[in-house]
């Protein structure tokens, strides 16, 4: 065990996400191995059993601290500690072994593989224009694109700029491009966004390296506050999940997080008067279409008792955190009393007409808090036993795929409702064409799959406007 236990250590300070990391590493340093007291190298499903199932989650939770321990020992020291080994990627149409020689060897797969790709999920978006129309349709996804690698760039501009990046004798006209996307509702674009993920998943799939369920993320982000007139249109234009005077645009989410490749599954817009139960169901059935899912992460705005007993009834686990109410904060206050960093305990959630929910509350401590009172406590529910809380932390991935979305949607000033939402779920599919296309690169020319991106979003969009104008 304490060998073990040392090894993970080493597993976090690298941040490795996969055991096949460790496994690797191992094996090129075998003095190490000795050191440690190993007489062989474990393969990578021992290591996952070891962490999975033998370590409970304080102990995953000590070994997680101690590495952050040393980590900021080693920085006041003035010591580097190497977060991320440098990758070697094996050029494969090299017969003498030799390594590959460097960026060129994966742009030129990500070039092969992102023409593959498009070519098989952008056939699922159709504008209905009919057959004989002298702009191919395949020109209305590579504007779409090209928009999404200019950060803040509107369909005018873009359309005047796209002439000349563009191969195509003829391509869109800004106002053209709005026009078609608006004659597309928003039950059409969400039907068309699911066909097209579930194709990409069918390719990823594929590998070994990805599996058809696992951990899903639901989230609601918003647009930036819209200062406009938004007369006949309050439905629409809501207010921010912050309680502010801002009134903002929002669209929901739900997205595979952990160890999966980060695809969002669907995206829908939230309308003013819509219950976060209903928000749910509808993802989630989405959801389980395309994935098995295990295990369900929300926001504190999730915290209903409703959508908790929902998920409970399709017999999925669910971890959410809880807003603290005058009882929550009562019992934090007699755990800092106590100096207690941990506390469990079942309650019943009253769902009306004599009917409960069953959940247990955890409330843990957050380490280097910014408040010295009952403010350093997190309270979270859950119906699948402290174990799966650590698993919290992989919603981190969502917020950080909502900023590359937001940077890839184009600009508009318009208040169609349609035409923001294709904005939006256009991103998300860019977005998880760029994850797939990844995990597909690191596959091909390594055999395994780092959490890390080796091909950057940028180069993804560069090859998809350029393989979209196929046709």
């Amino acid at each position: 065990m304490e060998t073990l236990l040392r090894v993970f250590v080493l597993k976090e300070l690298h941040k490795w996400e996969h055991e096949t990391a460790l496994v690797s590493y191992l094996k090129n340093h075998p003095e190490l191995c000795e050191q440690l007291g190993f007489e062989s190298i474990p393969d990578q499903s021992t290591l996952w059993r070891s962490w999975h199932d033998r370590f409970t989650a304080d102990l995953r939770e000590t070994v997680e601290a101690a590495a952050r321990t040393i980590l900021i020992k080693a920085q006041n020291a003035g010591v580097a500690v190497p977060r991320e080994p440098a990758r070697k990627l094996q050029y494969h149409g090299n017969e003498s072994g030799e390594s590959d020689p460097g960026d060129q060897t994966t742009l030129k797969q990500a070039e092969k593989i992102t023409d593959h790709v498009s070519r098989i999920v952008f056939p699922a978006f159709s504008l209905g224009r009919g057959e004989g129309c002298a702009i191919h349709e395949n020109a209305y996804w590579g504007l779409q694109t090209y928009l999404g690698l200019r950060e803040s760039l509107a369909a005018n501009e873009g359309a005047r700029s796209f002439v000349y990046e563009s191969s195509r004798d003829r391509t869109p006209l800004g106002h053209a491009h709005r026009e078609h996307i608006r004659d597309l509702s928003i039950s059409e674009i969400r039907e068309m966004y699911r066909q097209a993920v579930n194709r990409l998943l069918s390719e990823v799939a594929d590998t070994e390296q990805f599996f058809r369920a696992g951990i899903v993320a639901i989230d609601i982000t918003e647009a930036n506050p819209f200062t406009g007139d938004r007369t006949g249109h309050e439905d629409e234009i809501i207010g921010t999940k912050e309680k502010t005077d801002e009134y903002a645009y929002q669209w929901a989410t739900v997205q595979l997080v952990g160890n999966a490749v980060p695809i969002v599954l669907d995206a829908r817009p939230v309308r003013k008067g819509e219950s976060r139960l209903e928000i749910v169901k509808d993802l989630l059935d989405s959801a389980e279409e395309l994935v098995h899912v295990d295990n369900v992460l929300m926001d504190r705005e999730f915290d209903s008792q409703h959508v908790l007993e929902m998920l409970s009834q399709r017999g999925l686990s669910y971890v959410v955190p809880k807003r603290m109410q005058t009882s929550e904060k009562a019992q934090a206050k007699r755990l800092l009393q106590r100096d207690q960093d941990r506390y469990e305990i079942d309650r019943k959630l009253h769902l009306g007409k004599n009917k409960w929910h069953e959940t247990t509350l955890i409330y843990r401590r957050k380490e280097d808090s910014e408040h010295d009172d009952h403010r350093q406590y997190s309270v979270f529910m859950t119906n699948c036993g402290s174990g799966h809380l650590t698993e919290y932390g992989y919603r981190w991935e969502i917020e950080s795929g909502y900023k590359s979305i937001k940077r890839f949607m184009a600009a508009t000033t318009s208040k169609d409702f349609g035409l923001r939402f294709f904005y939006f779920a256009f991103a998300c599919l860019l977005y998880s064409i760029w994850r797939a296309v990844d995990l597909l690169v690191q596959v091909e020319l390594t055999g395994e799959h780092e959490h890390s991106p080796i091909v950057t979003a940028d180069n993804t969009l560069t090859l998809l406007k350029k393989e979209t104008g196929v046709g």
